[in-house]
């Protein structure tokens, strides 16, 4: 028999949401609702008078062949973060997982770097690979590799993605090693008495097991990367070389507080919301299939 909770006073419940409501409401319906009403507007260059445009600021935006360059950009980057910080995360957390002495103290070096925050970790691997002063840059020289992020446009997009994935791979390796240590060891030990070797067992076991979880930081891992690496961008390259490294979330602040469009700004960062909620439901409706509770 389950127990239900009994409040004495019928407002009580509200009471204890109440603070909640007011932080999410505040602090995100509100300033989406605002987004979309200064989408539709234009202002001029010192802000003295707004124009009522309707979706002229959209037009521009699908008329705009930077913009859709910045669609791909961003799509190829929270791939190639997704999957890198998603494999790399457990990878470590299989290899944590095992019976090994100091285990404790290897998992918590893991964890560390999801306290960094994103301008920090800009800093940091600036400093590894910046091509003058970098540590990293000197050896990539040394054995004849050019390299040179300020200039090449390739590199600094290598670049970003290594630093980003690299943020999240701690948050990643949490929930894949909370996930393996709730699989059952005697499945586990039935799989190997039946001549499973430990890679089939992995493929054929744990993974199928962990698809839960997998599945939850995909969806996590796609937002993070279209709007978290907004600051690992803005430190490391400002979306340059060029314009190499702009992604939607940079051009939102880029056109909006760097260019004094409001209205072009604020027609992107719906169009952003309107493009991450399409593709989370997308991958509930899709990849969750696949999925094994």
């Amino acid at each position: 028999m389950q127990k239900q909770a009994i409040f004495q006073s019928k407002l009580l419940p509200y009471a204890l949401v109440a603070p909640q409501l007011a932080i999410v409401l505040i602090f995100f319906y509100w300033p989406a609702l605002q987004a979309v009403i200064q989408s539709f507007l234009l202002q001029d260059a010192f802000g003295l008078s707004t124009t009522f445009v309707w979706f002229d600021n959209y037009v521009e935006l699908f008329r705009d062949p930077a913009y859709f360059e910045a669609i791909v950009r961003t799509f190829v980057f929270s791939f190639a973060i997704a999957v890198s910080s998603l494999s790399f995360a457990l990878l470590l957390a299989v290899m944590a997982d095992k019976p090994l002495r100091g285990s404790m103290l290897y998992r918590t070096l893991l964890i560390w770097p999801y306290a960094v925050a994103p301008p920090v970790v800009g800093v940091l691997w600036i400093f590894m690979l910046h091509p003058s002063l970098g540590i990293i840059a000197r050896y990539l020289r040394a054995i004849g590799v050019d390299w040179n992020p300020l200039l090449d446009g390739d590199q600094a997009a290598t670049l970003i993605i290594l630093a980003a994935a690299w943020k999240q791979i701690s948050y990643n390796f949490l929930f894949f090693l909370a996930g393996l240590q709730a699989i059952p060891k005697s499945v586990l030990e039935a799989a190997a008495i039946d001549g499973a070797r430990p890679m089939r067992r992995f493929w054929t076991v744990t993974f199928p097991l962990l698809s839960p979880t997998i599945f939850f930081l995909l969806v996590v891992n796609i937002v993070y990367a279209f709007f978290d690496t907004f600051g690992i961008i803005d430190t490391m390259t400002r979306g340059g070389p060029g314009t190499s490294t702009v992604t939607l979330v940079y051009k939102v602040y880029s056109d909006g507080l760097l260019g004094g469009n409001l209205g072009s700004s604020a027609a992107q960062s719906v169009i952003l919301m309107i493009m991450v909620i399409v593709l989370t439901g997308i991958q509930f409706r899709f990849v969750e299939r696949k999925v094994t509770y």
